[in-house]
């Protein structure tokens, strides 16, 4: 069913003439990237500290009660109400940013046709990325053992890790990307064949062959 939604996407997206030759979406559900293995440790500390915190203010807060010496009722909360924001930091850290990514992949849809690489995405607002084939530039490959994982193409200047877009290290910017699809070695040949044939360079099976980018509000 996941095929077909993706085929009925991304088919909304081709010209006149153009021939859809791959269609897909990352995988779905929660999944852990290289990145967690600094962020669980940060979220849970960083969390904790700011639901202790809460606990102990407002703790304080039950026991001095109202009475005769006490601060103002202002003063009294204002820790507690300091802390509010920080505890709700750390909850989206150490679980809501999970299932903001799994539900940005769930909206992210990757195509390639004779003409260009399509890459839709958003969670509240559709963006949608074409890719000339004839443009590409570098193309990165990284494979797990069950041969799945993610081609990027070309650097780009953007930020992000969903949608297709992610961050990379030492400062640089990794580039639009088919993130976590299965079979990667073979969508690879997929680009590659047709963008061979997109240059001339050879002859690709029927069904094969700059970027631009619109964004639709939703």
């Amino acid at each position: 069913m996941q095929f077909h939604y993706a085929s009925q996407v991304i088919g909304s997206q081709v010209r006149a003439g153009e021939r859809v030759l791959w269609t897909g979406q990352p995988a779905a559900g929660l999944r852990l990237r290289a990145s967690d293995v600094f962020m669980i440790p940060f979220s849970v500390m960083w969390g904790g500290f700011a639901i202790v915190w809460e606990y102990i203010a407002l703790t304080a807060i039950l026991k001095s009660g109202g009475g005769e010496g006490a601060p103002p009722s202002a003063v009294r909360w204002l820790f507690p109400l300091w802390g509010v924001p920080f505890v709700l930091i750390g909850l989206y850290m150490m679980f809501g940013r999970f299932w903001v990514d799994a539900k940005m992949r769930a909206k992210t849809f990757y195509g390639v046709t004779n003409e260009r690489v399509i890459i839709q995405s958003g969670l509240f607002k559709t963006k949608v990325r074409f890719l000339n084939l004839r443009t590409l530039g570098e193309i990165a490959v990284t494979k797990k053992n069950d041969g799945s994982g993610t081609i990027t193409f070309g650097v780009s200047g953007r930020m992000g890790n969903w949608g297709g877009f992610s961050s990379g290290g030492q400062g640089q910017q990794v580039g639009p990307q088919f993130e976590m699809i299965p079979n990667v070695d073979e969508v690879y040949r997929i680009v590659d064949e047709a963008q061979k044939a997109s240059m001339g360079w050879g002859y690709a099976a029927e069904g094969y062959g700059g970027e631009d980018e619109v964004q639709a509000g939703r």
